[in-house]
């Protein structure tokens, strides 16, 4: 892929996705929304990857979207006031998209997060599977001091992953929320020393989950995801459904085969 804002490395089946901008704190212009949405489905879309981790470049993780694209969004050529609402609001639905990328990303999205994520990173992170942070990381919903409500998924999928008073607390003050309160609050899975460390242990869940049925991971986490807007009832029917399906796969066959003669087993690329 052609990139400019991110880099990306796929090796033993782990897409390394980093975000390269760190001239600029890591902040997302408009072509760097583009293009994480573009290199997301390039992921879910490939059969050689199997899980991806998002993590940043330089002295801090993200701090979101940059001013320029801001500015740019109260400037439309139109001078119809309902028109002018109509393109900011076609605007602001692409940019919900790109986040969304990461949530629809067939494969798990593993994010690794130091020093600052700020902004619309909330809004990222939030569509991730997991979060792991370094113990210097602090999470800020910076909307609020902007003049701004928070637009692009902070609101929507925070409070399905924190308690809504503390998204409330956030939102509401824009007060930076560190690592260990972000562990303490079912934010983050782990908090680490430093980014090195962090990295490390990331990589070795990313591994793990690697080592799995493909079909097993995708259906899992398509389950999770349909389990968090669902009744347990309705969730439980999808899931009758969803086994009756796919349970046929060889993956299990091969699963059963290799406990059976004790080694690990190797499922087909996709």
């Amino acid at each position: 892929m052609n990139l400019t804002a991110f880099t990306l490395e796929i090796k033993d089946h782990i897409a390394h996705i980093v975000i390269n901008r760190p001239e600029k704190r890591n902040s997302l212009h408009k072509e760097a929304w583009d293009e994480m949405r573009s290199v997301f489905e390039h992921c879910s879309h490939n059969p050689e990857v199997r899980v991806v981790v998002l993590s940043g470049e330089g002295k801090m993780f993200c701090a979101g979207i940059d001013v320029s694209l801001l500015m740019n969004m109260t400037q439309y050529e139109s001078k119809c006031e309902s028109r002018k609402r109509e393109e900011f609001r076609h605007h602001l639905l692409k940019l919900q998209d790109d986040v969304s990328s990461l949530e629809k990303c067939q494969k798990p999205v593993i994010v690794a997060v130091h020093n600052a994520c700020i902004g619309g990173a909330v809004d990222i992170i939030s569509a991730a599977d997991m979060r792991f942070c370094t113990s210097d990381a602090y999470f800020v919903i910076k909307e609020v001091d902007m003049g701004l409500v928070a637009d692009i998924g902070t609101l929507q999928r925070l409070p399905k992953l924190i308690s809504q008073g503390l998204v409330s607390e956030l939102a509401y003050t824009g007060r930076h929320m560190h690592a260990e309160e972000a562990q303490q609050s079912g934010l983050v899975n782990k908090v680490y020393e430093d980014k090195a460390e962090m990295m490390t242990g990331v990589m070795e869940t990313a591994k793990m989950i690697a080592a799995k049925s493909p079909v097993v991971i995708r259906g899992t986490k398509e389950m999770i995801k349909y389990t968090r807007d669902h009744s347990v009832d309705e969730s439980l029917q999808m899931m009758s459904v969803w086994n009756a399906a796919y349970i046929m796969s060889d993956d299990i066959k091969e699963a059963m085969t290799a406990f059976m003669e004790k080694r690990a087993p190797v499922y087909q690329e996709g």
